[in-house]
């Protein structure tokens, strides 16, 4: 059995509520080669048979994992492309194929013949237009649950897929159950500067029993429907532009975002929420994507910084910032060297790392400011001897998206490194990392000291995932060994989704003053073997989830949840699942809360929410959150 059905189980009261919405919504919403045609095997085995564009000296070579399609292709190709693409992946959790999904600008599909694809692990999907506009999919690109048997089918592993940077017209006839747009994913499957018009749901309610545990949307617009949330534990969406939202579970954080619902944390039954809606969102940067010019030429365009903004980037024209030419990059291959790729990186060039699986046998080092590393289909890094993955020396201006960010079998004492010592930093030009995700352990054995640390000052983190596996390879208590997931040093440091679990002491220690978080989702480690092998201090059961170090004077959170399941049979209590100093200005924390999973398989919980305040979450209260609305 799908051991996420036990650990994120839902009352089935609530699973008839959500299906019941989901109803009533949907009731009424009813490679690039020169010249021709070239068949070809890729490296994973999908033989693939792609028309192309012609060759031109702007063509950059991406390798055999990034996938480009025209409008002038044949519909059939890209059906069959996409098609035995996703066949390979969609179950391929922990494989090593990456793939990337480019098209350029034109319209695909049609209300006769639309174009709807599948979206399954490593696969990211993006339009090479300038404005999502610019690429229009007739049709449906979705993802839906994983059936593992009888009444076991879910979205709780729905991990590390994309889509960004088109417009899709939803359009599904002879879907039955399936009419819409389902993009039923969990952590670290982002949808970025998407504009989707019709029906679309964040759940598949097609299969029972539907659990989700998602997720990030920013800089996208939806028209048309309300948005179902459905299952979806937590969510949040950030500088985007709803036409409704059905409905919240637990955890539901909107910021920057027009049309969105009201305050309302706690969820009143039958009501509203449990909602937390900032009317803007203080610091932002967009994530930089890969575009064609008007000339056929690639570049990588950078989104300005904006200042308490609200709703999409791109509403009246292009989104401001600035263009990159690709020739200005050094494209790498999984069969580069870190040397290799730090030298281009000392030259001045920008970066882009190919799908693949990189073995590093020393760091990365970033070395100049407002470097642009661009990950394409989900590049994985991996060091292989306890080195750090990546180094990022300057304290201005570097932009990192899109990396997979692997432990190795010897203990590295962090895997992604941003600044050297403390501060240095300027906030008209803040460093910022998008869609950066760690593992320890899952894909392959792995030890971590920490995922991430920011040192630097003024840094943005967009959606980070930092995740000590607890179920695939190399899992147990001393095998995939990690203490903390995040560690922020640095001042004025702006934090939106910051997904952190598993980690076997503070899942994030913040360091820093006048730092932000906007949403933190997190489930404490399952597998302490007792109370005496997971304790913070004598006479201080557990490992508080978000600590927030007793010399910070500063700090806002919004929206911060943390949940406890603990299965290996004995009790297993954590005092505190936020620890702050209680000199902090009143009303800094908002929205806080706690949840005991699972009665029928987890033990012990969670004794206090915040320091000594707030009530437990335990076997008395299960799947209930226990919430501070306001603290100090």
């Amino acid at each position: 059995m799908n051991r996420f059905v036990n650990r994120k189980r839902k009352s089935v009261l609530f699973i008839m509520a959500a299906l019941a919405l989901v109803a009533s919504f949907v009731s009424g919403a009813i490679l690039l080669y020169g010249g021709a045609t070239k068949a070809y095997a890729s490296s994973s085995g999908v033989s693939t048979s792609l028309a192309t564009r012609s060759a031109s000296s702007s063509q950059p070579n991406f390798g055999s994992s990034v996938l480009i399609f025209k409008p002038s292709m044949s519909q059939s190709e890209i059906q069959a492309t996409v098609d035995a693409v996703a066949n390979q992946q969609v179950s391929n959790q922990f494989g090593t194929q990456r793939y990337a999904f480019l098209f350029e600008p034109g319209t695909y599909g049609s209300s006769d013949n639309p174009l709807n694809f599948q979206v399954g692990y490593y696969t990211s999907v993006a339009g090479l237009g300038l404005s999502p506009n610019d690429v229009v999919i007739n049709g449906s690109i979705y993802v839906h649950n994983q059936c593992f048997g009888l009444n076991n089918c879910t979205a709780l592993d729905n991990f590390w897929r994309s889509l960004s940077n088109l417009t899709i017209n939803v359009t599904t006839p002879n879907f039955g159950c399936y009419t819409g747009e389902f993009w039923a994913v969990s952590q670290a499957a982002p949808m970025r500067r998407a504009h989707i018009n019709g029906f679309t749901t964040l759940m598949d309610y097609c299969t029972a029993p539907s659990f989700a545990s998602g997720g990030f949307i920013a800089d996208s617009e939806f028209d048309g429907s309300t948005v179902v949330n459905g299952s979806q534990q937590q969510w949040l969406v950030r500088n985007s532009q709803l036409d409704g939202w059905s409905n919240g579970v637990w955890n539901q954080v909107f910021s920057g975002v027009v049309g969105a619902p009201a305050q309302c944390f706690p969820a009143q039954p039958n009501v509203c929420g449990p909602y937390t809606t900032l009317a803007t969102s203080p610091v932002t940067r967009e994530a930089p994507y890969l575009y064609i010019d008007s000339s056929g030429n690639y570049n990588v365009f950078v989104p300005s910084v904006q200042r308490n903004s609200a709703g999409i980037t791109w509403t009246d024209g292009a989104t401001p910032g600035s263009s990159i030419p690709i020739t200005k990059f050094f494209i790498a291959q999984p069969t580069d060297s870190a040397a290799t790729i730090t030298s281009a990186l000392a030259r001045g060039e920008d970066l882009i790392l190919t799908p693949g699986i990189y073995n590093l046998d020393q760091s990365i080092v970033v070395t100049h400011p407002d470097t642009v590393v661009l990950g394409l289909g989900f590049p994985t890094l991996i060091p292989e001897h306890g080195n750090v993955s990546m180094s990022v020396i300057s304290a201005r201006g570097v932009i990192i998206s899109g990396l997979i960010f692997d432990a190795g079998a010897k203990n590295s004492p962090a895997l992604l490194v941003v600044g050297i010592g403390h501060g240095g930093s300027d906030a008209s030009d803040p460093t910022a990392l998008y869609d950066v995700f760690f593992r320890i352990g899952g894909a392959e054995p792995g030890k971590a000291t920490s995922g991430l640390v920011v040192n630097s000052n003024n840094v943005i983190l967009d959606d980070i995932w930092s995740w000590r596996a607890d179920h695939g390879n190399g899992v147990g208590w001393t095998s995939n060994a990690a203490d903390t997931g995040v560690i922020v040093n640095g001042d004025n440091v702006t934090a939106y989704g910051l997904f952190v679990e598993h980690y076997q002491k503070y899942q994030v220690i913040w360091n820093g003053n006048g730092g932000t978080d906007i949403f933190f989702q997190n489930e404490m480690p399952y597998d302490p073997p007792s109370q005496a092998a997971w304790m913070e201090a004598p006479g201080v059961d557990g490992w508080a989830a978000f600590k927030v170090a007793n010399t910070v004077t500063s700090f806002s959170g919004y929206g911060m949840g943390s949940y406890s399941f603990f299965n290996q049979g004995v009790d297993i209590f954590a005092a505190h699942a936020f620890e702050v100093p209680t000199t902090l200005p009143a009303g800094s924390l908002h929205d806080l809360l706690t949840i005991f999973l699972d009665p029928t398989h987890g033990k012990g919980g969670i004794l206090h929410v915040v320091n000594d305040t707030g009530g437990s979450s335990t076997i008395a209260n299960p799947d209930t959150p226990v919430t501070v609305v306001s603290y100090p």
